[in-house]
């Protein structure tokens, strides 16, 4: 069974196990060196450490069964996306909104801003442009087909 069979495997398992929290839901599955198996889950109003525990248990118990790594040889992390993380689904962004983020777009120019809005198809974020009396707010619609990465920035 190749990675992609694996991920594939570890996917569904995921979906069944956080089905009864409405919630919640799948980010990614990730295979690193050496079995490593990471999977990101977050919810729509913050996903708890003892819900990401019972799926660690719940899921390491299925792979285990399935037998997905020759004798057993690996490593389950279910975490939530950490901050590192890139905004991958249209929930995260809808989640994260009047959040400051940086966009870097496919062209390599990254723009800052607050989330004001997300749609299937476009973010809309407000960019602070000039300093003191010649400050302003603009606002700016950006294609998702445009974003190579979005990530969430804390401001203090």
């Amino acid at each position: 069974m190749n990675t992609e069979q694996q991920i594939q495997a570890i996917e569904q398992k995921v979906h069944a196990l956080i089905d009864s929290d409405p919630g919640n839901f799948l980010v990614e599955v990730k295979i690193r060196p050496g079995n490593n198996v990471k999977v990101f889950v977050d919810a729509d109003k913050g996903v708890s450490i003892e819900r990401l525990v019972h799926y660690n248990r719940k899921l390491y118990r299925d792979i285990e069964e399935m037998g997905l790594f020759p004798n057993g040889d690996f490593s389950l992390e279910v975490s939530s996306p950490g901050l590192d993380e890139p905004l991958k689904l249209h929930r995260q962004y809808l989640k994260n909104i009047g959040r400051s983020v940086e966009v870097l777009m496919k062209d390599g120019v990254k723009k800052e801003g607050k989330l004001l809005d997300a749609a299937e198809a476009y973010i809309l974020i407000e960019e602070e442009r000039g300093q003191g009396k010649r400050k302003e707010l603009v606002q700016q619609t950006i294609s998702l087909n445009d974003i190579k990465t979005t990530k969430i920035q804390i401001k203090f």
